[in-house]
């Protein structure tokens, strides 16, 4: 393989799928493919990283004790970096995190309007009764005019904002910074207005990035303050949520459903109750992984890599202290 002279060193993590576009950033960069096993090995020294392979705890051990050793530049193929928020990356000054903010947000948003959907006219139901053959008329739900909050004010939280209010439901969003007149979600709930807007809203969908100040945010307290008989949706990070408080709370029939994309070990334990309860829809983690979706990240990431050989501004850098991507930063 050639490459161009006085490339940039790039490793790619991978597992066993690479890039659609590997040729194009191969053009650009010296580069290398390493499984996670092979990281430890091939990352020090490499002047970026490409983690095409997103969801792995593999580079925190992998990242060089010698600072002169560690990457410039991290980009990562997803929307969520909590797996890289790691204290020798966040601390460097001299590493640049960025992630791919802005491929999913319509495609989660379109999930997350199913999921309303599915839960409101119990199409598992209907699917289970077809299944053993069984003939059960029975009432279902309108979506219009129930209430949606919506906890994370992001661009996927505002796609999924604007979806619901696209089929008629009332929308409402939760964030750092309590605002009306929003364009989005009209008013942003935070502290005190956030147990009040939880009591009113029929569904609670998360959409947050999982940082330090969210984990765990949806606990045993948070759910007891929704409103009975509402149900949530979570298509952020399975650390937003206390699972195990989530099940006593379905399980009491406190809480109607859920449907959960995202969950705190992946894949979910067979052990979980969470597959077999009433009312609950449980994926593998693929709200946005619709087709040509792995296009879509390569080709962001050979956009930055272009911008980071040319000397310009990258696209979607990461605030490594919040651990998302300021407004500012994102760029397009």
């Amino acid at each position: 393989m050639s490459h161009p002279s006085g490339a940039d060193r790039l490793v790619v993590l991978h597992r066993g799928i690479l890039p659609p576009n590997a040729e194009s950033i191969e053009r650009l960069a010296d580069t290398v493919y390493a499984t996670e096993e092979e990281l430890p090995l091939l990352l020090p020294g490499a002047d970026a990283v490409f983690c095409w392979h997103s969801i792995t705890s593999a580079v925190a051990p992998a990242w060089p004790e010698d600072p002169a050793l560690a990457p410039g530049w991290v980009h990562v193929a997803a929307a969520g970096v909590d797996p890289f928020l790691f204290p020798a990356l966040v601390d460097s000054p001299d590493v640049v995190l960025t992630n791919s903010r802005g491929v999913y947000d319509q495609a989660i948003a379109e999930y997350v309007l199913g999921l309303v959907l599915a839960l409101a006219k119990d199409f598992p139901g209907s699917w289970e009764h077809q299944r053993r053959r069984e003939w059960r008329p029975r009432d279902s739900e309108r979506i219009g005019g129930r209430t949606a909050l919506v906890w994370g004010t992001g661009p996927i939280g505002r796609a999924i904002a604007r979806m619901l209010r696209a089929v008629g439901m009332r929308v409402a969003g939760a964030g750092r910074t309590a605002r009306d007149g929003d364009p989005d979600f009209g008013t942003v709930h935070e502290g005190a207005s956030l147990r009040t807007a939880l009591a009113e809203a029929d569904y609670v969908v998360l959409a947050a990035p999982l940082t330090p100040a969210t984990l765990r945010m949806v606990d045993a307290s948070v759910l007891a303050a929704m409103k009975p008989g509402a149900r949530l949706v979570n298509v952020g990070r399975g650390g937003l949520v206390d699972e195990e408080a989530l099940a006593l709370h379905l399980a009491d029939g406190r809480l109607a459903g859920a449907a959960l994309d995202v969950f705190d070990r992946e894949p979910l334990p067979s052990a979980s109750p969470l597959w077999d309860m009433p009312g609950v829809i449980v994926s593998p983690h693929t709200a946005g992984e619709v087709t040509g979706w792995r296009g879509d990240l390569a080709d962001l990431f050979l956009d930055n890599l272009r911008r980071w050989r040319e000397g310009r501004p990258l696209r979607n850098v990461v605030d490594k202290e919040k651990g998302y991507v300021r407004e500012s930063a994102a760029l397009t």
